[in-house]
């Protein structure tokens, strides 16, 4: 999130970290594109934050960064009630 307050809060994406014996990964994906020193920074801010406050070894933190936007939030309960509406996919409908 990006300001201080309620009000004024700016989502800039979301991020997921993985732990390894050595190494830690990052997946950073930002809903708007920021300029490069800004980057940097809330990298750095990831790491202090959430890095290494999980106190644990590690010889780098690997971060790949994509820009795109959010279409939507999929879980259980939402294919449960379009399952329970009698939509089905049939074999031809796949995407996979």
């Amino acid at each position: 999130m990006q300001g201080n307050n309620l009000q004024s809060n700016n989502r800039l994406g979301t991020v997921d970290i993985h732990f390894t014996n050595t190494a830690v990964h990052g997946t950073l994906i930002l809903e708007r594109e920021l300029e490069e020193s800004d980057l940097t920074k809330l990298i750095e801010q990831i790491d202090e934050d959430l890095v290494l406050s999980a106190d644990m070894p590690r010889d780098d933190f690997l971060v790949s960064v994509y820009v795109g936007k959010d279409v939507g939030f999929y879980s259980d309960e939402y294919f449960a009630e379009e399952n329970s509406d009698g939509i089905e996919l049939d074999g031809d409908d796949d995407l996979i």
